[in-house]
């Protein structure tokens, strides 16, 4: 799974929890910060956590990933962030799988 892909995923998950007329005003890419730009609330942090789980299952935990951040780093994250950290997770657990 590439990097773009990735992306798109995040992009498409993001776009159902904020709205697609919302979405639609912000280009989310890589340097979109999840506060500032798209002003993402706690509860839809939950949602995408959810997501998130439901496309690529336990190799991504995103409370883990949120658990090692400090709450500056967490207010500061950009979707380039998460969407690095789900491909490397999928990268690890390619490498296990074989």
């Amino acid at each position: 799974m590439t990097v773009e892909q990735i992306l798109a995923d995040v992009r498409a998950m993001l776009t159902e929890i904020i709205g697609a007329e919302y979405a639609l005003s912000v280009d989310i890419g890589m340097e979109t910060s999840f506060d500032a730009d798209l002003e993402l609330e706690s509860i839809e942090f939950v949602k995408l956590s959810a997501m998130l789980t439901e496309r690529y299952g336990d190799r991504v935990n995103f409370v883990a990933f949120l658990a090692t951040k400090e709450l500056d780093e967490i207010i500061e994250m950009t979707v380039g962030e998460v969407v690095t950290y789900i491909a490397n997770c999928s990268a690890y657990a390619d490498a296990i799988d074989g």
